[in-house]
């Protein structure tokens, strides 16, 4: 109901322009930031979990985490599998991480 509420109006005062800029471009400004700032979204961080790069265990780039946010798209076309494939690969990657070359890992 929420998103009616704020769509509405929002589609009527600027057209299709402002409903990309509310469900697509501020949602991934907002996600590939808290990775940035933060190294994980908050749902991450309540798990102590934290997203590196593959290569130096340090933080990713800007335009690695970028791209990790891009390939969110090949994980879950096809069913989800990309983030299926968690469950049988040794590392614990998903499809998005290998492509972006990270990693998430726990802290202990």
């Amino acid at each position: 109901m929420l998103v009616f509420v704020v769509a509405g109006p929002l589609v009527a005062a600027t057209g299709r322009t402002g409903v990309v800029l509310f469900f697509i471009v501020a949602p991934a400004i907002a996600t590939v930031f808290c990775w940035h700032r933060y190294g994980a979204t908050p749902g991450k961080i309540t798990f102590s979990a934290r997203i590196v790069d593959v290569r130096s265990g340090g933080r990713p780039s800007l335009a690695r985490l970028a791209l990790r946010y891009v390939a969110y798209l090949a994980s879950a076309l096809p069913f989800f599998l990309g983030f299926a494939w968690i469950a049988i690969d040794r590392r614990k990657q998903a499809l998005h991480d290998k492509i972006a070359g990270t990693r998430v890992i726990y802290d202990e």
